[in-house]
């Protein structure tokens, strides 16, 4: 056998199948076997493979050991000349592979082969061709120098920016998404280390290949699209953490003396420094915005209160500053707590989401207001005015940010894409009925045949005539049809293009749509899969924070509800577990199986076990499973804040109960 494909998964099944594709196109000609193992996805990826791609090698893990043991479980079961490790948010080519085995074939002398690789946006990904992190190498990427001077022999050598990227050439270091390897190559320096959970196997690898005497090179005359961010997604304080600690690792494997511990020290230095950089990144980015709002509301505030003092009153010091300064800190915390919770700063452009907070903060802040000391009583009139300044500050600072971002006021209304569809006509239909179904909001233009015209009232153009319907019809987005454009030239019209466009690939027999306009963000994904409320951070947040402030009330009024509830010491018990975040005051609905344990809701978002369930509102005794499994279903759907308060009014005599 020539070529063992492996690919590990983990919850990307929409990506995985679009690979699968790819390579199936590509091995036509060779002799090949594909693996694919799965690192205990929950995303019905096993399934997919099984139906859709009977002959590929399935090895389903319990947890997920890695990616290096998992890599290892399958090159231990392969038999081809050549292994391809190779990521499950990959395109190829359909000649790819015939030309990688080409050159490895003429250039005995190569251990493991890299390929140029571009991102959704047709975007060169510069990782196609590293050098190896040593100690200066590695300052200059955690620092920034490689950043800032690309291109340079002395700064700029993590990523080899100084080397022709459509040149084949030899490198030190090839990128794990897609690593050609000679069997026998494998078998003289050892698998991939497992001391490597994520990150860094690949520069042991390339780093183990060079010392045995072997070349690592970077192969430009064909190309992938490589999805990075999707199989894993960067930027986060835990990718700050496995990176570096994986660098650590493969400092103190290969380096000896002070060489080791000069750069174990500056990787320890680099983990700060980059984790404060994500967490400052991280904080500024989420308060930002309600630190704008609070400033404009105080200096309204301080304004409209000289002007009541002034018009009412006719004294302009009348307001005394002790208790304003309460008040105003009262008022502005209500108000901005109000837009939180009701989604105005995860949409920040949202003004339905803002007016409905600030209108709901009022209410509220009307509430309190008649239970302050009559000190901190200021003036109704103050609540009133204010809130009015509230809605017209945050709704103008928000058409400013947007006008600023969009050069437009158009405030909560995503333009139209205009879009135009590459296939035949009947994948282009089968396109569109994936957008209708998906509720995507597109301006269709048309379709471009991807061969020459039969009918111009059916279609734009034929396929070689794209770039003027791209210039001639201002389009924003390009879906290709697979089943009836080759991968081939679907990344060289990416390249032609440009990366000012979205690029979307819908696979053959596929019912999703993928793209992505950086590598760096996480994929556009067009598909008709159910979306579960329960499971947005919003919907999260908010149930939450339900279960944290009714286990505080219930706190301060335990004796009157301690009197209503059936198990005393089971409700004493719940508020502690609630509180603490161990359960939720409503979960999904839970019967017991033959080994009377809990039975796991599958095929759900994960949620906290509950003390109550939908079963609790409807005061029935008995519900067969299928019932149960449906209002679980609708449950995690259609879920609402107010669907639990429904729950634990209804069920409240049952809040003792235990899970």
């Amino acid at each position: 056998m020539k070529l063992s494909i492996i690919i590990v998964n983990y919850n990307v099944k929409y990506f995985l199948e679009q690979a699968l594709l790819s390579v199936r196109n590509a091995i036509r000609h060779i002799d090949a076997e594909i693996f694919v193992v799965d690192n205990n996805s929950v995303d019905d990826s096993c399934r997919m493979v099984a139906q859709k791609f009977p002959s590929v090698k399935l090895i389903q893990n319990k947890s997920n050991p890695g990616f290096s043991i998992a890599n290892n479980q399958a090159i231990q079961q392969s038999k081809g000349e050549y292994v391809l490790l190779l990521n499950p948010d990959t395109v190829v080519e359909e000649d790819t592979f015939e030309k990688c085995i080409t050159f490895m074939n003429t250039h005995l002398d190569v251990g493991g082969l890299g390929v140029k690789m571009i991102d959704g946006s047709g975007r060169f990904l510069p990782e196609s061709k590293r050098g190896f992190p040593s100690p200066f190498v590695a300052f200059c990427k955690t620092f920034g120098l490689s950043r800032l001077f690309p291109k340079s022999r002395i700064f700029g050598r993590y990523h080899l920016g100084f080397l022709d990227k459509n040149q084949t050439q030899e490198v030190d270091v090839l990128a794990g998404a897609f690593m050609m390897l000679r069997k026998s190559v494998l078998d003289e320096i050892g698998l991939l280390d497992e001391s490597f959970f994520m990150y860094g196997e690949d520069i042991d690898l390339s780093y183990r290949i060079a010392k045995a005497g072997y070349k690592n090179y970077y192969f430009a005359d064909t190309t992938i699209i490589h999805y990075k961010g999707e199989s894993t997604k960067k930027g986060s304080l835990n990718y700050v953490k496995v990176f570096y600690n994986a660098m650590i690792i493969f400092a103190r494997k290969h380096f000896v003396g002070e060489k080791a511990k000069l750069f174990i020290l500056m990787l320890h230095a680099a983990i700060y420094f980059r984790a404060f950089i994500t967490l400052t990144g991280s904080f500024t980015k989420r308060i930002y915005l309600p630190l704008i709002d609070a400033l404009l509301i105080l200096v309204g505030l301080f304004i409209l209160k000289d002007f009541w003092a002034t018009i009412y009153y006719d004294e302009p010091d009348y307001y005394q500053s002790a208790y304003l300064w309460f008040n105003f800190t009262l008022y502005i915390t209500i108000w901005l707590s109000a837009i939180y919770f009701n989604g105005g700063y995860d949409e920040k452009y949202n003004i339905r989401r803002l007016v409905r907070g600030v209108l709901m903060g009022s209410l509220l802040l009307a509430a309190v207001y008649g239970f302050l000391n009559l000190q901190y009583r200021p003036s109704r009139a103050l609540i009133i005015m204010g809130a009015v300044w509230t809605l017209f500050s945050t709704i103008c600072a928000r058409m400013f940010l947007h006008f600023f971002q969009f050069k437009n006021f158009n405030l909560g209304k995503k333009e139209q894409a205009n879009l135009v569809i590459v296939g035949s006509e009947k994948e282009s239909d089968r396109v569109m009925n994936l957008l209708v179904q998906a509720r995507v909001d597109t301006n269709l233009i048309g379709t471009v045949s991807p061969q020459g015209i039969e009918d111009s009232k059916k279609y734009l153009s034929s396929l070689e005539q794209l770039d003027e319907v791209v210039h001639i019809y201002k389009i924003n987005e390009i879906i290709f049809c697979s089943k009836n454009i080759p991968a081939q030239n679907i990344m060289q019209w990416m390249t032609r293009l440009g990366t000012n466009l979205d690029y979307k690939i819908v696979p053959e027999e596929s019912l999703s749509i993928i793209g992505s306009s950086s590598k760096n963000t996480a994929g556009e994904l067009y598909t008709i899969d159910i979306r579960f409320r329960i499971a947005d951070y919003m919907s999260r947040r908010n149930k939450r924070m339900l279960d944290f402030i009714l286990s505080v009330i219930f706190i301060l009024l335990f004796l009157p509800f301690f009197i209503i509830v059936k198990n005393k010491v089971g409700f004493a018990g719940n508020i502690y577990q609630v509180l603490f975040g161990k359960k939720s005051w409503v979960g999904y609905i839970l019967t017991n199986n033959s080994s009377n344990k809990k039975k796991v809701v599958e095929n759900l978002p994960n949620i906290k076990p509950g003390v109550l369930s939908p079963w609790d509102a409807l005061k029935l005794d008995q519900l067969n499973d299928h019932t149960i499994d449906r209002l679980n279903f609708l449950y995690a759907k259609d879920y609402e804040v107010s669907n639990d308060f429904e729950i634990i009014w209804k069920g409240i005599r049952s809040l003792g109960n235990s899970i």
